[in-house]
């Protein structure tokens, strides 16, 4: 019986166009600007600046650490500080878990 009714086929699909490589070279160069801007400068700004604090701190420096503890340098070591808290109360802790040197004074005015 098919060879009364001719068989119907759908048409071959129009070529799709690819993206052209010019547009791909600019999307992964605007995706690698866009990751540097938001994402790589800002933490090695503020890993610079850490590093600057680490070697700036000296003997007598009022600091709050990572855990909010405020006290007075009594000792800086490479990697190490002694920080005292009170005036019979001191402890060790590495260098890297101070989080910002605070101005003269402020402990006490606290």
């Amino acid at each position: 019986m098919d060879f009364f009714i001719s068989s119907a086929y759908a048409q071959a699909e129009a070529g799709a166009q690819q993206p052209s490589a010019i547009f791909n070279i600019i999307f992964f160069g605007g995706f690698a600007l866009i990751f540097y801007f938001l994402i790589w400068r800002p933490q090695s700004k503020r890993a610079k600046e850490h590093k600057d604090l680490m070697s700036s701190l000296n003997k007598g420096d009022e600091v709050m650490t990572n855990g909010g503890i405020l006290g007075k340098l009594s000792k800086v070591d490479e990697t190490y500080i002694v920080l005292q808290i009170n005036d019979n109360v001191e402890i060790k802790m590495q260098k890297s878990a101070i989080a910002a040197v605070l101005p003269k004074g402020t402990i006490k005015s606290i």
